[in-house]
């Protein structure tokens, strides 16, 4: 196959094809999104069926989170180099194999190394949803589209809980857990045959070799963070873990050192450092890590308090966030198309501001009603917050994105996932210090529910403190929407004739 870069003239508005190319993307983003958190619920059962240990059963969980932070820059390359479409193809295809042998797994260590490959697959697979986009759309439907994913995102945040604990309940043809990782195969096997044929081919203009001594270091480097965050306060926060955070620092240092030689050398970086002296993603990618931080301390603190706490089933959890999820989609399909144009920057601020009034609301309400409190009671703090997420979702993919020249969109997107998963990794760890580190180590029954409501209610001090941060962090950001890398010119290169090689 060819060099080829998406031509304007397909994307920007001749070919109806791209649209059925952004909802294939668009629905394998949310089978990740629902992936992660899909299996938290179906936990219990998986223990039960299949005899895993305790340690087995925290690597079902960690070692997809692994896999997938570790690989998310490399999978974005991979596409700039060998054309986002086939790498999509080879991701979405490996994440449904992956999930068919979850399925069938026959042992926990069946289980536990499938859900690595299923990790590695989404690593491949996740990166070229938003550099398909990026080189698929010209830059005046961008915004239409990350409102478009602002809403997918919202839906992937509390669908997983609320599928898994449907399909655990329904136990479809007596596969019980199973089922959780089965319903990917259709989905999965439509998503390889459509994207073979809607999603059009592109890659970098120029040829890119693959930085093997680049991703050595990244994934090493991710790897010795992220693993102790992950897994830390299960096992006690050992001293190796530090040392390990303190060495991932040194080879992430090393990394830059060696990339900044790279690219002087032949050009061809696995991480693109150029792209930081770009002001609107250098600034984007900061609030964006801090962000995940606040989702990553929210979204499990908040499922601990359900369903430990205040001993609600995993359904009643699941649609108890109905009204939050519909409340990001809303706000987020509305916050780029009609708000940010007008408003600029401080539609994030808004919305940091906004989420973080939600959080109060919430903190106030759970000790007013105490352990008596009612999923309606929830609804408005919930929906408070989703307004204020879907603010902050959608314009932030656009404004990290937006300046970022299309041959390196690939390289650009990893790094986007890439720090999103390094938040939510330190907003887990930093669960154990505002939400466990309040709870005694040996409750009395009648003790659990009034322990998890204080430490919940003391968590969402510290989520609102974090967003007070992100809204300071946002004075980075520009001012007004940053022009796209094409620039004002996009509609007249659609008119040209498309560039093939």
């Amino acid at each position: 196959m060819t060099s080829t870069e998406t031509p304007l003239s397909t994307a920007g508005g001749t070919d109806r094809r791209r649209w059925f190319a952004l909802a294939i993307v668009m629905t394998a983003a949310f089978m990740d999104l629902v992936d992660v958190t899909i299996v938290n619920i179906a936990i219990p059962s998986i223990q039960r069926e299949s005899g895993a240990s305790f340690s087995q059963i925290q690597w079902i969980t960690a070692g997809y989170a692994l896999a997938f932070a570790a690989g998310l820059i490399t999978g974005g390359r991979l596409g700039d180099i060998h054309g986002r479409k086939r790498i999509f193809l080879v991701g979405i295809g490996g994440f449904t194999l992956a999930s068919a042998l979850c399925g069938l797994a026959v042992n926990p260590e069946m289980l536990v190394a499938s859900r690595f490959l299923q990790g590695a697959m989404a690593a491949l697979m996740v990166p070229q949803v938003l550099s398909i986009v990026h080189a698929t759309f010209p830059a005046h439907e961008r915004g239409k589209v990350f409102g478009l994913f602002g809403a997918v995102v919202g839906l992937g945040a509390v669908s997983g809980p609320l599928l898994g604990a449907l399909l655990t309940e329904w136990n479809l043809f007596g596969w019980e857990w199973r089922s959780i990782f089965l319903i990917n195969l259709p989905v999965g096997v439509a998503g390889l045959i459509l994207g073979s044929r809607f999603i059009t081919e592109s890659r970098a203009p120029r040829a890119l070799k693959l930085d093997l001594v680049g991703v050595a270091l990244v994934t090493l480097g991710l790897l010795m963070l992220l693993y102790p965050l992950i897994r830390g306060r299960e096992l006690g926060w050992p001293v190796w873990g530090y040392v390990s955070m303190a060495g991932a620092l040194v080879v992430l240092a090393a990394l830059v050192a060696y990339e900044r030689r790279k690219s002087a050398i032949d050009g061809s970086p696995l991480v693109e450092l150029s792209l930081f002296r770009v002001k609107s993603f250098a600034a984007g990618i900061a609030v964006q890590t801090v962000f995940g931080v606040a989702l990553g301390v929210f979204f499990l603190v908040w499922t601990l308090y359900m369903q430990v706490g205040l001993g609600w089933s995993a359904l009643k959890a699941g649609l108890t966030g109905v009204p939050f999820s519909i409340a990001v989609s809303v706000a987020a399909g509305m916050s780029v198309q009609q708000l940010v144009p007008r408003f600029g920057r401080r539609v994030l601020q808004a919305g940091a501001l906004v989420m973080a009034a939600g959080v109060l609301l919430y903190l106030w309400e759970s000790g007013h009603y105490g352990l008596g409190i009612t999923p309606w009671q929830m609804a408005l703090p919930l929906v408070v917050m989703g307004v204020g997420m879907g603010l902050i979702v959608a314009p932030l993919t656009d404004a990290i994105l937006s300046e970022v020249p299309r041959e390196h969109s690939g390289s650009a997107s990893g790094l986007l996932n890439t720090v999103q998963q390094m938040g939510n990794a330190l907003g887990l760890g930093l669960v154990s210090v505002v939400f466990f580190g309040t709870i005694g180590d040996r409750l009395r029954p009648d003790q659990v529910g009034p322990a998890f409501a204080d430490a919940f209610r003391n968590s969402l001090g510290w989520v609102a403190a974090v967003l007070g941060v992100i809204f300071l962090l946002m004075f980075a950001l520009p001012k007004r929407p940053a022009l796209h890398a094409e620039g004002e010119q996009a509609a007249t290169e659609s008119k040209e004739p498309a560039l093939v090689s």
